[in-house]
């Protein structure tokens, strides 16, 4: 291998890496914010599974994303801006505190590099990126109605429960609800970047191409490596925004959105769809809230700024990277 491509699969590592901690918040949030668990050992919950991840979920993001854009339009620099670019989204939402999608950053940026490259839409596979736009709807609303059916069938079997004997209950129920939705979270997120260095491997001569590109094992290892590794980082600006200024949340509710966002994700990972784990979070924990108590619980200023962290991630990061493949290539000499 060149250096120019092992320094563009470090670049692919560190996005990894701060996917992990950006999306810390997603998997340990409500958690915490229950007090079920610390911190510190919520993120090492959460790392653990994101890693075992690749033990149950098949590579069909992966593949997805590796044939997101026409290989006539991949070069090193295309990758490599695509990073770069996700990268700037990735930090400057981390520091504003805002829960953006990592997923929908890397769609963006790896769209607004290789347009950049080859300036047609024809370029970009339409299915891949047609159902990662369908989920930014999808995704959200899918999690705030199985979180509040969740949640409405708890409280139908359990009502002549006392409230001490349910958080009892729940606590250790979330355990297991935090855990599954880690292991959706490390099996989505993860495939991302697998997605990326495959497709770099492959456009190097280094891994045969094929209709469906499936990650070497070594790509996969090292994907839920350095995304386990982000996560026992944290992210805890962002944690705050999730898990205590949506809604309040006891260890019931967070059982129902952790197993609500679990549902989600382990379908669009089956189902091959890139789709966010912060849209898919967020909206659980929106429609835990509503069937909780009501409406009015849910602190709509809050959603409202990640509503527009989402709007505009996939502009912003294809407009980071754009700027990122025109400095790329002004160094490099090559497109």
């Amino acid at each position: 291998m060149t250096t120019y491509l092992l320094l563009i699969i470090l670049a692919a590592l560190v996005f990894d890496y701060i996917n992990g901690f950006h999306d810390a918040a997603n998997s340990i949030a409500t958690v915490v914010s229950t007090r079920v668990l610390s911190p510190r050992f919520a993120v090492a919950w959460a790392a653990f599974f994101n890693f075992a991840a690749f033990l149950v979920y098949p590579t069909h993001v992966s593949s997805a994303i590796a044939k997101g854009v026409d290989m006539s339009a991949v070069t090193h620099n295309v990758i490599f801006a695509t990073l770069l670019g996700a990268i700037v989204w990735n930090l400057l939402t981390w520091w504003w505190g805002l829960p953006s999608s990592s997923s929908h950053a890397l769609m963006g940026a790896f769209a607004g590099a290789a347009l950049s490259n080859v300036p047609s839409i024809s370029i970009l596979d339409a299915g891949t990126f047609g159902k990662t736009l369908v989920f930014i709807v999808v995704a959200p609303v899918l999690g705030a109605v199985l979180g509040f059916s969740i949640m409405k069938l708890v409280r139908a079997l359990l009502h002549r429960l006392r409230p001490g004997q349910v958080d009892r209950i729940f606590r250790r129920g979330q355990l297991v609800s935090a855990a599954l939705y880690s292991l959706g979270h490390g099996g989505n997120d993860a495939q991302k970047t697998m997605g990326i260095i495959t497709l770099l491997l492959i456009s190097s001569g280094v891994q045969a191409g094929s209709g469906h590109p499936e990650p070497q094992l070594w790509v996969v290892l090292i994907c839920h490596l350095a995304m386990a590794l982000g996560t026992l980082s944290g992210g805890w600006r962002i944690v705050k925004t999730m898990g205590m200024k949506i809604t309040k949340l006891r260890p019931v509710g967070g059982f129902a959105a952790e197993s609500s966002g679990a549902i989600t994700l382990a379908m669009a990972t089956w189902l091959g769809v890139p789709v966010s784990t912060t849209h898919t979070i967020t909206g659980s924990i929106v429609g835990v809230g509503t069937a909780e108590r009501r409406l009015s619980a849910v602190r709509w200023g809050v959603a409202g700024r990640i509503v527009w962290a989402w709007v505009f991630t996939i502009p912003a990061a294809a407009l980071a990277s754009a700027l990122c493949y025109f400095l790329v290539r002004a160094v490099s000499g090559q497109p």
